[in-house]
């Protein structure tokens, strides 16, 4: 019998590579995941991992198991589910994850709707950004999160996850005069970390229209990116909920670039009360705002 707690790091090593990044998301030593992987060989009867020095990759025999479980872990969630679904008040925790322009906008408003409907039921909230998030989801640490994508940054598809669609947003071009993206060659430019969804976003966008930014400044707050905006430090990017209010002297042009937001949750959890009425809660906000 395979065990599903092994079928879960093999998953996870699918994912992240190595046993190091496994280890520190999942709360294991490495010796410990190693020795859990070695003991899910011996339960599949065939090599599941070939190692090279420090270095593993899955064997092909792995990634047919990967695929498995994810079936299995998605049973056990609905299992969890119906099971849920019968009791008679909603209780118990609720993880949400969200980035940082859509806590204000949409989040708040839902945990106040979800708070006075289900008073018995402990909301718990996570700011991150929307590229962390399948991780925080499929490792429990997350319930039901907000993810998002570019029209210039597509998110990858997560075998782990269900999403819906959820808010469309127009992203603007932020400077001091009215200008369009083509002009700004030669500028500094504002943009987030990099590795986060709207660097990588600034850098496409500018590339499709024939240029690599020289970005100057790393911000992630867009009201703090406004704000050099407006002291001339440089242009950005924005999205339409990071742009609702701007400092009197920027300018903000429309671009034809969405930025789409999903809600996201785990396979198999979408029956559960408690992420029903999440959903429910982010999807009235969401109207709510537009």
């Amino acid at each position: 019998m395979l065990d599903v707690r092994r079928l879960r790091l093999l998953r996870e090593l699918a994912h992240r590579r190595t046993i190091a990044a496994v280890a520190e998301a999942m709360n294991y030593t490495p010796s410990a995941v190693s020795q859990q992987l070695t003991a899910l060989e011996r339960e599949a009867g065939v090599p599941l991992l070939e190692r090279t020095g420090r270095r593993v990759t899955l064997t092909p025999a792995a990634l047919t198991l990967v695929e498995h479980a994810e079936t299995i872990l998605a049973a056990l969630e609905q299992a969890t589910a119906d099971l849920a679904a019968s009791r008679a008040a909603l209780t118990g925790t609720l993880r949400i994850g969200a980035f940082p322009t859509a806590v204000a906008t949409i989040l708040s408003p839902a945990l106040v709707a979800l708070s006075r409907d289900h008073p018995r039921l402990e909301l718990l909230v996570t700011e991150l950004d929307p590229a962390t998030v399948p991780d925080a989801l499929r490792t429990d640490a997350l319930d039901v999160a907000l993810v998002q994508e570019y029209d210039y940054v597509p998110a990858e598809p997560d075998p782990a996850l269900d999403t819906e669609p959820l808010l469309e947003e127009t992203i603007y071009l932020a400077t001091p005069t009215i200008t369009s993206l083509e002009d700004h060659h030669d500028a500094s430019w504002i943009a987030g970390t990099p590795g986060t969804l709207c660097h990588t976003m600034t850098i496409r966008a500018c590339q499709a229209a024939g240029f690599t930014p020289r970005v100057r400044h790393h911000v992630d707050d867009f009201s703090t990116v406004l704000a050099l905006v407006a002291a001339g430090q440089g242009v950005a990017l924005v999205p339409e909920l990071g742009a609702l209010t701007p400092p009197p002297n920027v300018v903000l042009t429309a671009l034809s670039t969405r930025r789409k937001t999903h809600l996201a949750y785990r396979r198999g959890t979408g029956r559960h009360p408690a992420v029903v009425a999440a959903r429910a809660a982010l999807r009235a906000s969401a109207e709510l705002g537009r």
